[in-house]
């Protein structure tokens, strides 16, 4: 029997309101969560195509973690499942596996829309999720969407435009955002610069090729999003994705609220293990290796070449050029109530070696001194040292997480097209549009990491 600690066993989205005084005490932190609440609505049209049903199902496996009041969903789900997810025979089925409850819409609550075309105006809180090529985001539920001419949407899009809707969604509730719901947001995968991602001058670029090894450097928050995506990818046969999950950590309590393939069944199960399972009941092939990612870790030849870091320590990543990965794609979110919806991605070899790129300390400035905490100490709930282990461990919330894991593929599925790719990417979920991209200097046109082929949509149109 694993004996967790507070810090194990908070949710790590209810500790913002202790971090930044808005709850006076954890239990008030946690209430503020449980009384927020959405309703997902799906037109019938749309309910049984697999790119929709990717929305859903990723909008219900973030939400019912930030929104602890509830996630309904209303519509005709009684369809059968056609999204590659494992979650179930049908649609239904796997919303209510997922933690959705399979309900009408209740008066007053803010609502994500998954349907075609533009709705009625509300008066309330209510965004459409858009997707189309490789751009996704939101949209006033009556304002038009993407340019059609974008074409067959690419599988992470459905995934980004949940993730930025959730977003929205807290944003409102939270009153952190008077706009929030009232306006467009979203990016282009295919090309994060381009700041007007609604509009499609030409088609984007067809999705062909699948990476077929991949080595995962963490699976908490960041690294379950990576399989949550990997998973909505069009592979024919699963199979040909093998996949090395490495991490020596244990899934806790607090895992939950962030990582969005852990549940409760599993706490005190090691993450490689029961990601792997995950992973294999997907189809795909795994090894895990359960030890911690550091100096001594060496790739072997016959191992993956790219490797996807979600890593949330700087002492791991200061190693990552002395494994002899050919290709890295990683990403870090910010730790504090202020910046938890900050976004860094970083392709590596990069301009810096990595050592250099993360020479500062990780150490998190715990808000040790705000009134939950001191509460905490006064009533002799922890002492001291739990007060600070409590106060250090980072702020987070799984549409942050989703919306960097479809960024870090991206990069990799761009990479495998031939196309450039990005050396940085920063954005923060506040607004995204203000984001900054640099491009990279290496070249990797002579890597051959193994791909997959696949047949798109637009191929057999």
């Amino acid at each position: 029997m694993n004996a967790f600690t507070s810090a194990d066993t908070m949710h790590r989205l209810a500790k913002r309101a202790m971090d930044d005084g808005s709850a006076r005490s954890r239990e008030e932190a946690e209430a503020l969560l449980r009384h927020y609440s959405i309703a997902i609505v799906v037109d019938d049209l749309v309910a049984g195509d697999r790119h929709h049903q990717a929305a859903i199902l990723a909008a219900v496996a973030f939400g019912r973690r930030v929104f602890l009041g509830g996630v309904t969903i209303a519509g005709n789900l009684n369809v059968p499942l056609v999204t590659p997810l494992p979650f179930g025979r049908t649609l239904a089925e796997a919303v209510v596996a997922l933690g959705g409850a399979l309900e009408d819409t209740p008066a007053g609550v803010p609502i994500l829309r998954v349907g075609n075309g533009p709705g009625d105006r509300m008066q309330g809180f209510c965004v459409r999720l858009v997707f189309a090529g490789w751009r996704g985001g939101i949209v006033p539920n009556d304002a038009d969407g993407i340019d059609a001419g974008a074409g067959e949407p690419m599988a992470l899009a459905p995934m980004l435009a949940a993730a930025l809707g959730v977003n929205e969604a807290f944003l409102h509730l939270a009153g952190e955002l008077p706009s929030a719901g009232r306006r467009c947001v979203g990016l282009s995968l295919w090309d994060l610069a381009d700041p007007d991602w609604l509009d499609a001058r030409a088609p984007d670029p067809v999705l062909r090729y699948l990476p077929t090894r991949l080595w995962l450097i963490g699976l908490g928050h960041l690294g379950q999003a990576f399989l949550f995506a990997l998973g909505l990818l069009p592979y024919e046969h699963p199979a040909d994705l093998h996949l090395v999950l490495q991490d020596d950590d244990i899934i806790t309590p607090s895992t939950e609220s962030t990582s969005i393939l852990s549940d409760a069944t599993m706490i005190g199960g090691k993450k490689t293990r029961t990601m792997a399972a995950w992973a294999e009941q997907r189809g795909f092939g795994t090894t895990i290796t359960e030890r911690l990612f550091d100096a001594h870790t060496r790739r072997q030849p016959h191992e993956p070449a790219i490797a996807l870091c979600g890593l949330d320590n700087a002492a791991g990543r200061r190693t990552l050029d002395l494994a002899g990965f050919d290709f890295i794609a990683e990403a870090g979110l910010g730790r504090g109530h202020a910046d938890f919806r900050s976004i860094v991605v970083h392709t590596l070899p990069g301009d810096l070696p990595t050592a250099k790129l993360w020479e500062g300390s990780d150490t998190a400035a715990g808000a040790i001194d705000a009134a939950a905490y001191r509460k905490l100490l006064d009533d002799g709930s922890l002492d001291r040292c739990g007060i600070t282990l409590l106060a250090g461990k980072a702020v987070g919330a799984p549409f942050v997480g989703g919306t960097a894991a479809t960024v870090v593929i991206a990069e990799v599925l761009r990479l495998l097209h031939g196309a450039p790719v990005n050396r940085l990417v920063e954005l923060n979920l506040v607004s995204p549009d203000h984001r900054t991209t640099a491009p990279q200097h290496n070249d990797f046109s002579t890597l051959n990491p193994g791909f997959a082929t696949i047949k798109s949509d637009r191929d057999s149109g």
